[in-house]
């Protein structure tokens, strides 16, 4: 009896121990595919937006040719080389007027410093190794000392419209781009109106799906135009915005050097 119950208690815990591995082997199993599918999900969203974000920028890509193409190469391209050619000589501009710009307060110290040390041959020699219309008004200033002070304001005031000029240069076709680039909008706007009209009175019947296609088509030179201009319109208020900033610099720096000369010449 004893016996028959050890072995029926025997039994027993086998077969709960058995039941208990199982249990835990079914868990492990249980967790390690939900960790699957959690990582194949992932993997899934991943590449569904990988595959959005390439298709967003290839849409992106696409509708911007298309209806640059819809709007026709006979009007559409003169624009674009207008904002190109625009762009081209408003980045030189804006790279002239930058190494045009010097620290004047600097370079005027300099300039007092060789004065007292050399007189005008080292000043001179100080304009010639610093770039920029300041320097160059400055060189033309001293090399005109010994004809008098009147002549040096004179030469002063003379090649400071000079470099003057020479900054203002290419501002007119950057202005003429930005006149031109809606008026040639409009122009495509204008000859496809009319050949929308022409297209309806050909059909003989007012289709909205034809009246709206035309039109659109018609609408997408102008849009064009208008943002060429918008875009060379800001690229030519900041260089003449430069261009004022540097023009008053110089004329500061004029009197400034009158000032010096005036002082230099009473020793």
């Amino acid at each position: 009896m004893k016996k028959l119950f050890l072995i029926l208690s025997v039994a027993l815990f086998s077969l709960g121990t058995v039941n208990a591995f199982a249990q835990e082997a079914e868990a492990v199993a249980a967790a390690e595919q939900t960790e699957a599918v959690a990582d194949e999900a992932v993997a899934e969203a991943e590449t569904a937006v990988a595959a959005e974000t390439e298709i967003a920028g290839e849409s992106m890509h696409h509708i911007l040719m298309q209806k640059f193409l819809e709007g026709g190469w006979g009007w559409m391209l003169p624009v674009l080389l207008c904002l190109v050619i625009g762009l081209a000589v408003a980045i030189e501009r804006i790279l002239f007027l930058s190494l045009s710009t010097i620290n004047s307060k600097k370079f005027i110290t300099a300039l007092e410093e060789a004065l007292r040390n050399g007189g005008i041959e080292a000043a001179k020699d100080v304009c010639r190794n610093t770039r920029g219309p300041i320097a160059s008004i400055y060189y033309q200033g001293l090399d005109r000392y010994d004809q008098g002070l009147d002549a040096v304001e004179k030469a002063v005031v003379s090649y400071g419209s000079v470099q003057t000029g020479q900054m203002e240069s290419g501002l007119s076709w950057i202005g003429l781009f930005i006149a031109l680039s809606p008026m040639l909008g409009f122009m495509g706007t204008v000859v496809g109106m009319i050949g929308a009209f022409d297209a309806i009175q050909a059909a003989g019947d007012i289709s909205p799906t034809l009246v709206a296609g035309g039109i659109k088509v018609a609408l997408l030179t102008t849009l064009m135009g208008l943002i060429a201009a918008v875009i060379l319109q800001l690229f030519y208020n900041y260089i003449v915005s430069k261009i004022d900033s540097l023009v008053n610099d110089m004329e500061d720096s004029s009197i400034t050097l009158m000032d010096i000369l005036t002082a230099y010449s009473k020793k």
